[in-house]
């Protein structure tokens, strides 16, 4: 009996050392799906007022972003897209940030298309941090809003604790890549092995601006209690806007994300008076 939970352990170790291993070698296929594109290739979108320019953050890694531009602009919008495509597709959303009258900076991660360069984890903080410092010779950071979606939402957080951006924006943010191993693999120790992971709760405790962060009800990749964990991190400075019925990707196809949107750009402020409301009442007494 010795001899076979000896050798039961022996097994079991193994493989969770082989998946450990997988996950180390193989995660940026997991995490990461980009599209690169040709040298050549003219982006193009109705409607927006779009500059393709680049940045060189180190020797040996270019950097590709979209300026898109209005007349008179009301501030300025960082944009952290997802973890699939290339600013091709993705550069369609910045409409939604134009049409508020603000413009919108939106860059490719290495290895996305026209981005070049090794991509770590550090690599991609370290750009986005450049990007966030050219953006802020044009504007002042109480212009400057940090907008993530999904995977961009941890490099989101990040710069926003880093800087003092004017606010937040989060949409179906993830908590860490972690955690999200974790929900797939519960009893994988994945901690060892992980090269890629962001703490988006972490950040999230030293933003000092409006936190908002708007996820679907019906997300089924990362769930809506990931929202409510986080907006739990930073209660003060967050908002938590859920849209009924939105899945992941498709959030964007509900008014209500639009309707949310336009609040949370508007910046209406309400002042209550809780002596005149049923605060601190008590259904005891």
């Amino acid at each position: 009996m010795k001899v076979d939970l000896y050798l039961i352990s022996i097994i079991i170790v193994a493989f969770i050392l082989a998946i450990g291993l997988f996950i180390y070698f193989f995660q940026h296929k997991f995490f990461f799906h980009p599209e690169k594109l040709p040298p050549d290739f003219k982006f193009a979108y109705d409607h927006l007022k779009a500059e393709e320019k680049f940045a060189e953050p180190e020797k040996g890694a270019t950097i590709s972003y979209l300026h898109f531009q209005v007349d008179d602009p009301k501030g300025v919008v960082i944009y952290l897209k997802g973890n699939t495509k290339s600013i091709k597709g993705w550069g369609k959303f910045a409409i939604d940030f134009t049409r508020l009258g603000y413009e919108v900076v939106m860059m490719d991660y290495r290895g996305f298309g026209k981005s070049t360069g090794k991509r770590t984890v550090e690599a991609m903080k370290r750009d986005s941090q450049f990007i966030y410092e050219i953006v802020k010779n044009e504007f002042s950071e109480d212009k400057i809003i940090v907008y993530g979606r999904s995977l961009g939402s941890g490099f989101a957080a990040r710069l926003a604790s880093k800087n003092n951006p004017r606010l937040l924006i989060l949409t179906s943010p993830i908590y860490s890549l972690l955690r999200t191993i974790h929900r797939y693999l519960p009893f994988m120790p994945a901690k060892p092995f992980l090269r890629y992971n962001i703490p988006t709760f972490q950040y999230l405790k030293n933003v000092r601006c409006p936190i908002k962060i708007i996820h679907g009800s019906d997300d089924k990749l990362v769930p809506i209690n990931t929202a409510v964990d986080l907006s739990e991190i930073n209660p003060k400075l967050t908002r938590l806007y859920v849209i009924l019925g939105a899945g992941h990707i498709d959030v964007h196809q509900f008014e209500e994300y639009h309707r949310v949107m336009e609040e949370i750009f508007e910046e209406r402020k309400v002042f209550i008076d809780t002596d005149k409301t049923s605060f601190g009442y008590s259904h005891r007494k």
